[in-house]
């Protein structure tokens, strides 16, 4: 009885706080992906101001540079203009880290799930905050999910730490329990960030701490869909695997599978290795790429041109949706695929794997696609108006598709980057990590007379 009513109490209360006010600083808005986009922008300028306390880095960072470490921590990018071995106190990588997590997770996510513990259910606010970050099926209810999402990154992340710490301290390798939970975390999170000023270059050619890294990064790029569909596959009887999970799953290993045979039978760079650890090598960067935890075990730099062109299109292509990964995303590119196909042979459903696929879900994937596209092509453009004019080009292409895909892969341009440029990388960035269908809502949504809008023939 007594338990009962301090439940109450607690629930009471904590309806009173207004726990989305605090999260969102102040803010609240009726339109979700606004509220979305202030949330983000908020815990980027708290995480850059954390980052100048001077207890957080070991020299002179300039603003500019904490915020871009800071935005690219919360977009789960990794790319950054500081060495976190060097320029950073424990201090300052533990901000990075919680950023990290912040992003990987979805901001809304975890103060959704403190608010079911606590009241049981979610509102019709919580319920539309949670949908702008995280797409899932129709018959997935969202309470559901938020207590899956906890479980697997938290599963994952403590997971990871387990058994790199025993490696690492094995190694003896510097504070290893910390490593092993920051490289665990920002594996999960396809964040991409190393406290080594060789990102994991010393790694290169370990097996073990490899192939832990690859399937975290995996687990996280490749979606919390597909991780709840294997997980009921095992523990309910006569689940069926969904349609969006064996898409998933087909577009990650076909285009893994590309990447890493080109990067092992027609990278210079790669061909002094040995063929085992020339796979590995050739596997993880490939890995890096389509995932987007934009984690490094040989200097980008030194790759050819086609080998550069092809890292960029799998950033371009990305993760997966509802999962912790950037870029276009697996499911957009089938879904272009499908429509492509179908509208060429004339056909009037849009089917992939003897599947129709919902015409919404065709009309935003194109959207996306076209939208996503418009962006990169502009950032690109303002990135090669402010680098110097010998500056490689496809360099400069790379170098924004890692931003917008939220990759953190460099080929080495980003340590001399001009002002400008780290201003573009930052937009980049945190548009990547918001999503462009929310950058769209928040900057087009408005009412529209319908006696201003006039029916007329556009030949194409």
């Amino acid at each position: 009885m007594h338990n009962e009513k301090l439940k109450r109490t607690v629930q009471k209360y904590t309806l009173r706080i207004d726990p989305e006010r605090i999260i969102s600083f102040g803010y609240k808005s009726a339109n979700p992906q606004r509220q979305l986009v202030v949330g983000y922008l908020g815990y980027s300028i708290l995480g850059t101001l954390a980052l100048m306390l001077p207890f957080a880095t070991k020299g002179d960072i300039s603003f500019i540079d904490n915020l871009f470490n800071a935005v690219s921590a919360l977009s789960t990018t990794g790319l950054a203009t500081a060495d976190l071995a060097k320029d950073y106190t424990f201090f300052g990588q533990l901000v990075i880290l919680l950023l990290i997590q912040i992003g990987g997770l979805g901001y809304m996510t975890l103060s959704s799930f403190i608010m079911m513990r606590i009241t049981h259910h979610l509102g019709n606010f919580k319920n539309n905050m949670f949908g702008a970050q995280f797409s899932f099926p129709q018959d997935m209810p969202n309470e559901a999910m938020i207590k899956n999402i906890v479980r697997f990154v938290f599963f994952f992340e403590i997971g990871g730490t387990v058994l790199l710490y025993p490696y690492f301290a094995w190694k003896g390798m510097d504070q290893p329990l910390w490593s092993a939970l920051f490289h665990s975390v920002s594996a999960f999170c396809t964040a991409g960030f190393s406290i080594y000023s060789d990102n994991l270059v010393s790694l290169q050619c370990d097996y073990y701490a490899n192939i832990i890294i690859i399937v975290l990064s995996y687990m996280g790029a490749m979606g919390f869909i597909m991780m709840t569909d294997i997980l009921h596959k095992f523990t309910r009887k006569n689940h069926r695997i969904s349609f969006t999970t064996k898409v998933i799953i087909c577009i990650t290993c076909l285009l893994s599978l590309w990447c890493t045979i080109h990067l092992f039978f027609f990278e210079p760079s790669l061909q002094h290795y040995d063929v085992g650890d020339r796979i590995l090598i050739s596997l993880f960067q490939s890995m890096s790429a389509m995932t987007t935890v934009g984690y490094n075990t040989v200097d980008l730099s030194n790759m050819i041109p086609i080998s550069l062109l092809i890292l960029s299109l799998a950033m371009y292509i990305g993760a997966s949706p509802s999962g912790t990964g950037g870029g276009l995303k697996s499911t957009t590119l089938s879904a272009i695929y499908a429509y492509t196909k179908n509208k060429l042979g004339l056909r009037k459903d849009v089917s992939l794997m003897n599947h129709i696929i919902p015409d919404y879900r065709v009309e935003s994937a194109i959207t996306t696609f076209i939208f996503y596209t418009f962006i990169l092509f502009f950032g690109i453009y303002l990135m090669a108006l402010f680098e110097p004019s010998d500056t490689d080009f496809l360099k400069i292409i790379f170098e924004a598709s890692s931003a917008l895909a939220t990759a953190g892969l460099t080929c080495g341009i980003l340590s001399s980057a001009t002002l400008g440029s780290k201003i573009i990388l930052i937009i980049l960035m945190f548009i990547g990590r918001i999503g462009v269908i929310t950058l769209g809502n928040v900057l087009l949504i408005r009412s529209v007379k319908r006696n201003r809008l006039k029916k007329d023939d556009l030949i194409v």
